[in-house]
């Protein structure tokens, strides 16, 4: 599957296991129907260029997530972490870059092997490099 597609069922699972705050119109609130708003949650994009991404890093914590499509561990990962996706921190920006495509990106970071995270300081420097883990791994390499 191309990888631009399958990054597109990916957005579409995150986008579909993802609740929004909704608010009633003030005629129908009252004491008794209070007012519903979701928890906040970790935000996906896809990888658009450096200057993006470092206005995003600027704004608060943000991953980059290293996929190829043609990578089993890079597909299960992303089946994870649309199963899971409640369970991400919710204070994560997740950039999703083609490992394929993204060569420029990946000699900036020191990339050699897809399914590889990047936890990006403040000026879009990299902090932190890992291989794999889901979930677990994104939350404990994220936790500071």
């Amino acid at each position: 599957m191309p990888s631009h597609l399958l990054r597109s069922v990916f957005f579409a699972g995150l986008a579909l296991g993802m609740p929004t705050a909704f608010s009633q119109p003030a005629s129908e609130t009252t004491a008794t129907k209070p007012v519903e708003t979701a928890a906040p949650r970790a935000v996906v994009v896809d990888f658009e260029n450096e200057t993006a991404l470092n206005a995003l890093a600027a704004k608060g914590k943000t991953v980059v997530f290293f996929f190829a499509s043609w990578c089993p561990n890079c597909r299960a990962t992303v089946s994870e972490l649309n199963a899971r996706w409640a369970d991400v921190n919710p204070d994560i920006t997740l950039v999703v870059a083609d490992y394929d495509k993204e060569a420029g990106l990946k000699a900036k970071f020191g990339i050699t092997y897809q399914d590889t995270f990047v936890l990006l300081d403040e000026k879009g420097n990299a902090t932190k490099l890992w291989n794999g883990g889901g979930v677990a791994g994104l939350n404990a390499n994220t936790s500071f």
